[in-house]
């Protein structure tokens, strides 16, 4: 059974073959992807891939994958996953992205808050961490509302530019 976590404005659920527009924006709109390197989306049907993709990861255990939506609207507005786990299955990293006219609303923090408090007490997570490229200021503030903390001594292979952020389940505090 899928984890659907509620908060006050949002429903967090699984992600649907329906959601393949709200993917495509996602994965090709410039503000979204500007921290990210990865090509842009380039069409429907490759947004659909990616759907089917995450699935097949969720099946095998390798990630869980929410989409975002307000409580009173289907649409997804944006995504928000734990995966890259531990072998252990002790850590795991958490990324996320919403659409932009959605931003500056807090809708992410409680989003955030939820799939963290879900992390620790029901996957007993003992850490999750958060990849974000050093110039994006508001991932960075997120995490650090949320307990993360800069590990400078780490470094993400390939990409340069990423600071790498922890949370470890006896610091984080519960609201």
């Amino acid at each position: 059974m899928f984890p659907v976590l509620i908060t006050n404005r949002l429903r967090l659920t699984s992600l649907e073959d329906t959601d393949v527009e709200s993917v495509f924006f996602l994965r090709s709109n410039e503000d979204v992807i500007r921290y990210i390197r990865k090509e842009p989306c380039k069409g429907i049907q490759e947004a659909y891939d990616h759907i089917q993709l995450l699935k097949t990861r969720q099946q095998e255990n390798k990630s869980i994958n929410w989409a975002i939506r307000e409580k009173e609207n289907a649409e997804m507005i944006g995504g928000i996953c734990l995966w890259n786990f531990s072998d252990d299955r002790k850590t795991a990293e958490v990324g996320y992205d919403l659409k932009p006219s959605y931003h500056r609303k807090g809708l992410m923090s409680e989003a955030l808050d939820a799939v963290i408090q879900y992390g620790f007490s029901e996957i007993h997570l003992d850490e999750i961490e958060a990849f974000t490229h050093r110039n994006n200021e508001a991932s960075k503030s997120l995490l650090l509302k949320h307990g993360f903390v800069l590990n400078p001594e780490r470094t993400d292979d390939g990409f340069p530019d990423n600071q790498i952020f922890e949370l470890k389940r006896d610091k984080y505090k519960t609201n």
